[in-house]
């Protein structure tokens, strides 16, 4: 059962490195944390806390974890978000990761660990699934660049019976229960349902996506190096180009701009402006950038150019 536990033990970034670890108090980060803790000396690792101010009862996560941080010797940090009870997932999830990144830099350290798990893999890909995001929604959760995830292998299942056989003790975030959140519905209603077999054959076609989608990129951004510039596109070229083509164009253009924020919704608008739009005419991409549509070129502009 333990397995997928030890093999992330052995396999573990530990040389050199340090951590920036995000511990909520939930069983699954209060695992990364005991495994991190006995493999890096204390010096290494930051325990990092967001209250997110959603629920009533949030200061007491936060108290549980700096005596959990104490208990190791470790050096603690926390913030109040004070988004309340009416925030959103995506909403709660980018101030927790602003927050995780300022104390990276602020500590210096290498990497910031985080305790997503095999689960939250499929979870995550079938609420992608039901949002339309696409294909990059099937592997979004995975480890890359400062952003380490080395449970993301493991069963939430294995994680549990680890933390009990190690006695660990964590807290339940009461907002878990609760099917108002479509994560919440896939987790009790959907994954439930998933025997062993089923969930070999998600992990299956979920690995089959991610080559699939490393092969896509590779050939997106050949196109776009054939481009005139960075922020420039060849305009009778993209009109030619499928609509389907042209939507995955544009996002691997802006993120190659560093545009990152973006739904499905503002891909479609980007694409029939480029397409359409009389010579002169602008695109809102965000507050800071702008889609300039001329006769034979498409240029991303900063807003106030």
């Amino acid at each position: 059962m333990f397995y997928h536990l030890f093999a992330i033990i052995v396999g573990m970034k530990t040389k050199n490195v340090s951590y920036v670890v995000a511990v909520s108090g939930g069983v699954d980060s209060v695992v990364l944390l005991d495994i991190l803790a006995n493999r890096l000396p204390g010096e290494r690792l930051t325990v990092a806390h967001f209250d997110h101010g959603i629920r009533p009862d949030s200061s007491d996560d936060r108290r549980f974890v700096q005596n959990l941080a104490r208990k190791y010797q470790l050096a603690f940090t926390f913030d109040e978000g004070k988004l309340g009870a009416d925030a959103s997932e995506a909403t709660a999830r980018q101030a927790r990761y602003d927050f995780l990144k300022s104390i990276k830099q602020t500590v210096g350290a290498d990497y910031i660990a985080t305790a997503h798990h095999e689960d939250d893999v499929f979870e995550t890909a079938i609420l992608n699934m039901l949002r339309g995001t696409g294909r990059k929604g099937l592997s979004s959760l995975k480890s890359h660049g400062v952003m380490y995830r080395p449970l993301l292998s493991t069963p939430k299942a294995n994680i549990k019976a680890y933390a009990k056989k190690q006695g660990l003790e964590w807290r339940e975030d009461s907002t878990n229960e609760s099917d108002d959140y479509l994560r919440n519905y896939i987790r009790h209603h959907i994954m439930t349902r998933f025997d062993d077999d089923a969930r070999q054959k998600l992990r299956q076609i979920l690995q089959s996506a991610h080559e699939t989608n490393i092969e896509i990129d590779g050939l997106l951004a050949n196109q776009l190096h054939l481009q005139p510039s960075g922020d420039t596109l060849d305009r009778q070229w993209f009109i030619m180009l499928p609509h389907g083509v042209a939507r995955e164009i544009v996002a691997a253009w802006l993120r190659r701009l560093g545009i990152n924020s973006f739904d499905r919704q503002l891909l479609e608008r980007i694409v029939v402006a480029a397409k359409t739009f009389a010579p002169g005419k602008k695109v809102d991409i965000n507050r800071r950038y702008i889609l300039q549509v001329d006769a034979e070129q498409l240029m991303v502009k900063p807003r106030n150019s």
